[in-house]
This record gives structure tokens, C-alpha cells and sequence, in this order.
């Protein structure tokens, strides 16, 4: 199990990149736009710099939905390999059978 605290901070990241997802994305777009100003570009450039560096989505980290486990992340389950593992043998987890060959 994950520290209490690492979980906690995450989560305060997930909220501060939910906060400032829509202005971070009208700010990437007039940078990525060929037709705004290179005025514009340095403004863009230089509020994003002002952004806290929480804000930026790539700060998140994938953890384990039951314990907070970072690593062995499975996207589409949510879970950790050890979990997910776990949770299959056990049955909890509908479609996902045990392979042999």
C-alpha cells in the first residue's frame, strides 16, 4: 500500500489539472496556431510558464484505484498488475479468464 500522503497529493493534482485544463488548452492552441502573432505566442508562452507546474496534466501518476500502487499501472482496469491479478483469479473481474497454452 502506497503512503497515505503520496495517494493525497495526487489527488490535489488531479484537481489543480482539472482546474486549469481549459486555459492551458486555449493557450496550446495559440501556439500551436500558424495564424496568431508572435506577440501573442510570447504572452501564451509566458502565462503558461506562470502556471503552477501542477497544472500540467503529465504531473498526474497512474496508481492502483484499491491501494495507490504506482507502478504495473493497467489502464483499463484501473488496478495494479498485482491486483488485477489477484482479482481475476479471484473471479471479480467479468471477461477475464486465466490463459494457458
Amino acid at each position: 500500500m502506497a503512503k497515505k500522503s503520496k495517494i493525497a497529493k495526487n489527488e490535489q493534482r488531479r484537481a489543480v489539472v482539472a482546474r486549469y485544463a481549459a486555459r492551458r488548452a486555449e493557450l496550446k492552441e495559440i501556439l500551436r496556431s500558424p495564424a496568431s502573432s508572435e506577440e501573442e505566442r510570447r504572452a501564451a508562452q509566458a502565462e503558461l510558464r506562470r502556471q503552477p507546474r501542477d497544472a500540467s496534466a503529465t504531473r498526474v501518476r497512474n496508481r492502483d484505484s484499491v491501494d495507490g500502487r504506482p507502478r504495473g499501472h493497467l489502464r483499463a482496469f484501473g488496478l495494479s498488475r498485482v491486483r488485477f491479478r489477484a482479482q481475476a483469479h479471484a473471479g471479480y473481474l467479468p471477461g477475464v479468464t486465466k490463459s494457458s497454452w
